[in-house]
């Protein structure tokens, strides 16, 4: 399809391997806006969405077990977020664009990008109104479906955190009650509450640690912030000086290792880079 658009064998490989990774790597410094094609950022939009789809869809679909692929709970809130999402910046930047179709090529791009983790950008979203870019900033912490290709934090866990709390506001009401929380109609053990859970508590000390060490360079708190999201989460680009038409070098040697330490251990999923840093596993070997 990249083909088809005008793109040279070599580009099209290259983006389609990191359209399919959600690794965002453009060998064109402008990334995907230096084609200046609506039709090539529709390709890559529609890919890298599809790939951030749990891969047990597919599975479904190959095994022609189509009902069950469309039932997942999963993969249905997914959609939602990103409609959702498109919907109300494609309102927002309306003005910017002056043009509906230009403003909505744009908003599914960036959302596709964002949530995905892909990375790429064809405009400079940093200039964005605010509601717009605090939207794109959830979605870094958000990312995809689990099974998929990309980082953060994944829907799924997302999905099993808001059940939680829901379960335990039931619990408060209905001390005796006894309520499980499931996913695709099927209760979920503890087991994978509780690892959600610590998941999550161990993410967010993460997160918060990061952002206080790299603090002692003295940028603003929103490019420190996003900095942090952005490698944590696998994104690329964040807000400010990190934004799409910026880059990570003015931070320090010491910041620098804080967020290669965060983008190891976002794409690593935690805790098979923590583990590296007890005692026992070395004892083991």
């Amino acid at each position: 399809f990249l083909l088809f658009g005008g793109m040279n064998l070599y580009d099209a490989l290259l983006h389609a391997f990191s359209t399919a990774g959600t690794g965002g790597f453009s060998n064109r410094a402008a990334s995907v806006s230096f084609y200046d094609s609506a039709y090539i950022d529709g390709v890559i939009t529609v890919f890298m969405i599809l790939f951030g789809i749990n891969f047990n869809a597919y599975f479904f679909i190959i095994t022609k077990k189509f009902a069950q692929a469309f039932k997942m709970e999963e993969v249905r809130y997914y959609f939602g977020i990103i409609g959702i999402a498109i919907l109300i910046i494609t309102c927002n930047i309306y003005h910017i664009f002056g043009s509906a179709a230009k403003a909505f090529q744009q908003a599914a791009f960036q959302v596709g990008s964002i949530i995905t983790t892909t990375g790429y950008a064809t405009t400079d979203f940093n200039t964005w109104p605010e509601i717009s870019r605090t939207i794109l900033v959830l979605l870094m912490f958000i990312g995809a479906c689990a099974g998929s290709t990309v980082g953060g934090i994944k829907v799924s866990r997302i999905l099993i955190l808001c059940k939680t709390v829901r379960k335990e506001l039931h619990i408060f009401l209905h001390p005796n009650a006894v309520k499980k929380i499931k996913m695709d109609g099927k209760a979920i053990p503890h087991e994978v509450v509780r690892s959600t859970n610590i998941f999550f508590i161990v993410y967010m000390l993460i997160f918060s640690s990061s952002i206080f060490l790299i603090a002692f360079d003295d940028f603003n708190l929103i490019t420190n912030f996003t900095a942090v999201a952005a490698t944590f989460n696998n994104i690329g680009p964040g807000l400010e000086l990190v934004g799409p038409t910026g880059n990570f070098g003015m931070f320090s040697w010491f910041s620098k290792l804080i967020l290669t330490f965060d983008m190891l251990a976002g794409r690593l999923e935690i805790f098979p880079l923590l583990i590296l840093f007890v005692r026992d596993t070395w004892k083991k070997f």
